[in-house]
């Protein structure tokens, strides 16, 4: 009889190894960054459905309203004085001098769920506050200049119109990461998101919404009108200034927008601007939409649509009617000067104010049919 002994097993050889391990490094080069393409655009399409969600409640507002848009200033406030501090001092002695029920409404941003009011106010001298209900500050004796009420969409006056909640989703991007990050890591240990109180302290000033309005169609189409019809005005100087325009005063609604992601979300190189230093983040101060040529910022128009528009298609779009005008899409005769929305702070030579100084504010366009 013959014996035989058990089968010989066949290891793997060093050759074979390597071509297992070449083959799942080839397939985790591939799918990585595919999935990273996923999950960007789920993002940006999120960011989409919340400018179409706030749309929904800008034409909830404007049911209400009379057709009218947001606002935080007194129409009439220009009739008080030729700028802020004099103007809201007036605003008090003619509404009584009786304390704090005849100042200017303040800006409210909720209620603590400890019961505790947040607001900025608006007494007699408190310039800073009188700036944050204007549209945008043009002038330092105004305000804060470069801010205004178009960059707080999410305070009362206009959330109460969404869920009543500052720090509701819907007004955050969620590639707006170093402001969520803010928002979900509060000194406390607690996210804000998850607060069910109409406001959620943060820590320091408030995280403020991703999405800006387009403060130029905030004012009288007369403040940043054209040079063919005297260009700009302070608005100060012009009685009805302030006078918020209504919906149906847009001449292109499918060329003007109405919402954006104020910082450079989409496309993004860098996400610190060191032109701000500290910044108001953590540290940190993101890039503004306008900052690069690559920016592409999702974007609510004022006939309810809503794409990623390009910084490049701005500019070449700015480009031409200025050749053919003799003046721009946006206007560069503002206090800001050349200069616009922070232009010398931008990543390359990206150089436009698109929905922030738009020419002729809501009777103008940002952009021009192909």
């Amino acid at each position: 009889m013959r014996e035989t002994g058990p089968a010989s097993t066949r290891a793997f050889t060093i050759i074979e190894l390597l071509v297992v391990v070449s083959i799942i490094a080839l397939l985790v080069g591939v799918l990585l960054p595919a999935i990273g393409r996923a999950r960007d655009q789920s993002r940006q399409a999120m960011s989409g459905a919340n400018l179409r969600n706030l749309a929904t409640a800008h034409g909830s507002y404007a049911a209400e309203w009379g057709d009218r848009q947001f606002t935080m200033v007194d129409d009439n406030i220009a009739v008080y004085g030729e700028s802020a501090g004099p103007a809201f001092e007036e605003y008090y002695n003619r509404n009584g001098a009786d304390g704090w029920l005849s100042w200017h409404p303040p800006v409210h941003l909720g209620r603590t769920i400890t019961g505790g009011e947040y607001a900025f106010f608006n007494a007699p001298g408190q310039v800073g506050n009188h700036g944050l209900t204007q549209p945008i500050v043009f002038r330092g004796e105004d305000g804060i200049r470069y801010f205004g009420s178009f960059r707080i969409p999410n305070c009362t006056a206009f959330n109460q119109y969404v869920s009543g909640k500052f720090y509701e989703k819907v007004f955050y991007a969620p590639k707006d990461t170093v402001v969520v990050d803010r928002i979900i890591h509060t000194p406390g240990g607690w996210s804000c998101f998850d607060d069910p109180a109409p406001y959620c302290v943060t820590g320091g000033s408030p995280a403020w919404c991703s999405y800006v309005l387009s403060p130029a169609a905030m004012f009288s189409p007369d403040v940043l009108a054209n040079p063919d019809r005297g260009g700009y005005t302070t608005p100060f100087e012009l009685k009805a200034g302030f006078r918020s325009p209504s919906f149906s005063q847009a001449l292109y609604p499918s060329l003007k927008t109405h919402m954006l992601e104020h910082h450079w979300l989409q496309s993004r190189r860098a996400e610190c601007n060191p032109a701000f230093d500290p910044g108001g983040h953590y540290a940190c101060q993101p890039y503004f939409f306008n900052a690069s040529w690559e920016s592409q910022p999702m974007t609510l128009f004022y006939d309810g649509h809503v794409e990623s528009v390009g910084v490049r298609k701005a500019m070449r779009h700015d480009g031409r009617v200025e050749t053919q005008s003799g003046h721009g899409l946006w206007s560069r005769d503002t206090t800001f000067g050349e200069n616009g929305y922070y232009i010398d702070a931008a990543y390359d030579q990206a150089a436009t104010s698109f929905h922030i100084l738009t020419t002729d504010g809501i009777r103008g366009r940002d952009f021009v049919s192909d």
